[in-house]
């Protein structure tokens, strides 16, 4: 999530970190429907992370980093734009859109979801062999049901 009216990581709630991976997993189907092209996704699972600053025994975040591409190079641009019109319509906030600081100046779209809790970053390498979207789903700070520790994988 990408509040940048703060440093502090905005709260998910409670979970365990298997409901918390589970939710960012579907996060990232809902995002990968959206983007309405043939293409690949790469197997990538979700991982735990500890939230900065609090106890890593009772608080984490969960990240869902992956890749999409698509079966013909010219539908990266497609999927782009798809992204930026459809995730408004799903609850959405675009928080940047625009070619990033790098020397290929990749697109790079970044929206939070409030009541889904999470923020994705999607940039568009479209200079990459192959041509890809790379996306990081991101959760805010959960904290683990009283007498459980965060599972770590």
């Amino acid at each position: 999530m990408t509040d940048n009216d703060s440093n502090e990581t905005p709260s998910s709630g409670t979970s365990t970190s298997r409901d918390a991976s589970d939710a960012m997993e579907k996060v990232s189907s809902d995002i990968y429907d959206l983007i309405g092209v043939k293409g690949k996704a790469s197997d990538s699972r979700p991982f735990v992370s500890e939230c900065s600053g609090k106890d890593r025994k009772k608080y984490f975040r969960i990240f869902h980093w992956w890749s999409f591409y698509p079966t013909s190079a010219s539908d990266l641009g497609v999927a782009m734009e798809r992204l930026k019109t459809e995730l408004p319509k799903r609850g959405w906030k675009i928080v940047t859109y625009g070619p990033d600081t790098s020397r290929n100046k990749n697109i790079n779209l970044t929206a939070d979801n409030d009541k889904q809790k999470a923020g994705v970053n999607i940039v568009e390498m479209a200079k990459d062999d192959p041509p890809k979207l790379s996306l990081h789903v991101v959760s805010g700070c959960y904290q683990v049901p009283e007498g459980q520790e965060v599972e770590h994988f």
